[in-house]
């Protein structure tokens, strides 16, 4: 018999202790309750595709978010990356600018995935490559949102901001170039497509926060882009140049590299490194190259 109530208490207290889940019986304190998992980091991938710019980005709440898409030749190659990547739906497209190395293979990325929304700068031209995308928007359904300075992209818990273009004309077509910084715990992205010095100028003279960790270097490396004051007030760590193994530009030019050097930024670059991913929890910062 009491063999028989010391078993049945024994069982009584496993089952308060288990029910409970949050005190330890030897010391009657709180027990912590597992850890919950890690968010999932922000990642920026720069993909290379040769001669262009093709930019995605991943939110800790798996957004994701495509700036631009390389040449016509580079569209399947966009869409591999992004499948091995898992994405499914792109909740944001970007047009930097209508130049084909940046659009080209834009098209057969919105053919393929389902886009929420799309933002291209005010400006048109007449080549294939623009007409395309336009086709391709208008077959998807979907309505063009105009970038330029001050607008705010909605991806949750990053703060996306376009800081460019300022102006509602410039010269040239590159000047046009949408500025995107996005910003998460301690770090912040720059990707200034092939903004030259004076769309440069004129976000310095908006007085917008152009601090990053992370600068997509302007227009490939040129001589144009990546002046000493820009540079000087995004202050970035690491810098990725985006470009093509024996490019017929002769990009990057030794002048902007100077620049560049003098910050004293560690640069990145898609002809050597391939693609590169950042990849940050809002503290640490973790990059990975594919060669």
């Amino acid at each position: 018999m009491k063999r028989s109530l010391t078993i049945l208490l024994l069982l009584l207290l496993a089952a308060m202790v288990l029910l409970s889940g949050c005190t330890d019986i030897r010391t009657n304190e709180p027990v912590n309750p597992a850890s919950p998992p890690a968010p999932d980091p922000l990642k920026v991938h720069f993909i290379d595709v040769g001669q262009g710019d093709a930019i995605l980005i991943q939110t800790p709440v798996g957004q994701n978010m495509l700036v631009d898409a390389g040449e016509n030749i580079y569209g399947s190659r966009v869409i591999e990356y992004l499948e091995a990547q898992g994405v499914e739906r792109l909740d944001v497209v970007v047009a930097s600018h209508t130049h084909s190395d940046h659009i080209g293979g834009m098209d057969a990325v919105i053919d393929h995935f389902p886009v929420g929304a799309i933002y291209m700068p005010e400006i048109t031209q007449n080549t294939k490559s623009f007409r395309d995308v336009l086709i391709s928007v208008q077959r998807a359904g979907l309505t063009v949102t105009s970038a330029k300075a001050g607008v705010t992209v909605p991806l949750d818990g990053v703060e996306c901001r376009l800081l460019a273009p300022v102006k509602e004309y410039y010269q040239e077509l590159n000047d046009y170039s949408v500025v995107v910084r996005l910003a998460f715990g301690r770090h912040a992205f720059l990707l200034t497509g092939d903004a030259g010095n004076i769309p440069e100028s004129d976000i310095l003279g908006t007085k917008a926060d152009l601090q990053a960790t992370v600068l997509k270097v302007g227009h490939h490396g040129s001589y144009s882009s990546s002046s000493t004051r820009f540079l000087n007030a995004v202050g970035a760590r690491y810098g990725v140049i985006m470009l093509g193994k024996d490019n017929d530009y002769g990009y990057p030019h030794d002048s902007a590299l100077q620049r560049l050097n003098r910050t004293g930024m560690q640069i990145y670059r898609t002809d050597q490194n391939g693609s590169i991913v950042f990849s940050t929890d809002g503290q640490d910062l973790q990059i990975s190259t594919e060669r």
